[in-house]
């Protein structure tokens, strides 16, 4: 199954590891640097390129605007990744479509 030529079945890869392998390693930055270039804390850096945080509308602009990032790709990511998690999770929300009298 396809929508606007993305498949929605699988998950794409986490944007902090994306971030983490294709511009703070090929860079051979430490995430103290990135995150002082970006203008971070550390621990937020950390959190983004380890998982444990989504990627902010503001954290991307940082990216773009410090390593030439597209910031509309990387949020198109983020948001097909989101929703992809959310459709796995379908089964336990609990919502019925509404049926109007």
């Amino acid at each position: 199954m396809t929508s606007g030529g993305m498949k929605t079945g699988m998950t794409p890869s986490h944007t902090g590891s994306f971030i983490r392998q294709e511009v703070i390693a090929e860079l051979d930055l430490s995430v103290a640097e990135a995150a002082r270039i970006l203008g971070v804390r550390r621990a937020a850096l950390w959190d983004l390129l380890n998982g444990n945080a989504s990627l902010s509308p503001e954290m991307v602009l940082r990216v773009e605007k410090a390593f030439g990032l597209n910031m509309d790709l990387m949020l198109q990511v983020q948001a097909w990744r989101d929703a992809s998690r959310m459709h796995a999770r379908a089964d336990e929300i609990d919502v019925r479509r509404y049926q109007p009298a």
